[in-house]
């Protein structure tokens, strides 16, 4: 133990190092370029949805889009497995690596397809396909990027190195939005429609690029090294080892993803485009909302984290799900007014509730299990609730509006909300759990 100069003393284990400090920098960067290309989807999915579709519905259009959204997830359970194992053997750096290249590869594949009126059932096809080699990167990208973040922490400053993950996860969600609202600002509706949406799914490409380059340059983790040092990452099947000996830390991760997932992708992507087309908010003051509490989210994210790192994961991440259980219900009734300040309002408190949960989800994922098995006890059992939770939930709020259960659409994320709550009340603390 250290002391200060006026003799006071410091405990080390809360202090990051400058190479500790690099990592995390460097892996949230990264992170965030990466989800500006998933993010981009469901942002703009009102947007270009006629353009690869041929009915003159646009509810009909968005439902057909939001479809492929969700089919994207299918693949998260199968990218997590594949490049979970890859990074649990090779290393975090080179399945981070793989991961952003497929990301950003489709983003551009999805900018440069031709619309439905000049190739026909191609575009869809070829939109279907883009989507799933986003969704088996995103599948990878969870579990590699949470294992890297807080194996990169000093033991006390777990659960706010592991907060970056969601940092850079909303950044990239501000992004998004940020580009989809100057687009919107500068441009036409016919030429939004027409080719705008198209700029920001290159230009999320293209940003990989420097998220590629920036996760080349970070070290391994000390981690990871230990335990190859030591022999544990040869492991042939890490996905039989996770369900075989972590039986009981894989269905906890489900239980703590469920709520955390399905209201994520309620409140921070699918917002604008709900409110937009169920709501007859226009969309342009939409995307300005979820910006303005996109902005607001990552700001508060570190905060949360060191209130864990102090009083431990359970009592923040109840307070999520309680309060959204109690605010599911006011939260879709104040929509029903369809101006802009009170989306922002139900925003803004949303995602208050919200940071309890993905200021936590990293890290105590991260630590249910040992570096052999992380990045791939991580990412299979999240991506496979968010596969099932995550990826239908702006589908099925879309279709309970467009079938006259609008009214009812308070019900699903209060559901959600009141899983979270059993689950966080009856898991085990895991703050001062030793970390292999």
């Amino acid at each position: 133990m250290t002391t200060t100069k006026a003799g006071a003393p410091v405990t080390p284990d809360t202090k990051l190092n400058p190479r500790q400090r690099k990592a995390i920098i460097a892996g949230s960067i990264g992170n965030a370029v990466e989800w500006v290309d998933w993010a981009l989807y469901a942002t703009l999915a009102p947007i270009f949805a006629g353009q690869f579709f041929a009915n003159e519905d646009p509810i009909v259009n968005l439902l057909a889009t939001l479809a492929i959204f969700a089919v994207g997830f299918v693949m998260r359970p199968i990218g997590g497995a594949v490049i979970g194992a890859y990074a649990d053997r090779h290393g975090r750096k080179k399945g981070l690596t793989l991961t952003i290249g497929m990301m950003a590869g489709a983003s551009i594949l999805i900018g440069i397809t031709p619309t439905y009126g000049a190739i026909g059932v191609l575009a869809p096809i070829i939109l279907v396909l883009a989507r799933l080699l986003q969704g088996f990167s995103a599948g990878g990208e969870f579990g590699s990027s949470s294992s890297f973040l807080v194996e990169s922490a000093a033991p006390g400053r777990r659960a706010f190195a592991g907060s970056w993950q969601q940092v850079s996860v909303g950044a990239g969600v501000l992004l998004a939005s940020g580009t989809s609202y100057i687009l919107t600002s500068l441009l036409s509706e016919g030429a939004m429609a027409s080719w705008g949406w198209r700029v920001a799914f290159i230009l999320g490409g293209l940003l990989g690029l420097i998220g590629l380059w920036l996760r080349v340059s970070v070290e391994e983790t000390d981690s990871f090294t230990r335990a190859s040092d030591e022999g544990r990452t040869g492991v042939k099947h890490p996905v039989l080892g996770v369900f075989r000996d972590h039986p009981k830390a894989a269905l906890r991760v489900v239980g703590i993803t469920i709520a955390g997932t399905l209201l994520y992708y309620m409140w921070m992507s699918y917002m604008p485009g709900y409110a937009s087309t169920v709501m007859g908010i226009d969309l342009n003051e939409a995307l300005l909302a979820n910006m303005i509490a996109a902005a607001y989210f990552i700001c508060l994210l570190p905060f949360v984290a060191l209130l864990s790192d102090r009083f431990g994961r359970k009592p923040t991440m109840f307070g999520f799900a309680f309060g959204f259980l109690i605010f599911a219900f006011p939260a879709f009734e104040l929509l029903e007014h369809g101006t802009f300040g009170t989306l922002l309002l139900v925003e803004l408190i949303g995602v208050t509730f919200l940071a309890g949960y993905s200021a936590n989800c990293a890290v105590i994922m991260s630590e249910q299990f040992p570096a052999e098995v992380r990045a791939t006890g991580i990412g299979v059992p999240y991506a496979l609730a968010v596969a099932l939770f995550g990826g239908t939930a702006p589908y099925v709020t879309t279709w309970m509006a467009s079938a006259g259960y609008r009214d009812l659409t308070w019900l699903y994320a209060a559901a959600a909300a009141l899983i979270g709550c059993v689950v966080y009340a009856t898991m085990p603390e895991t703050k001062d759990k030793e970390f292999v």
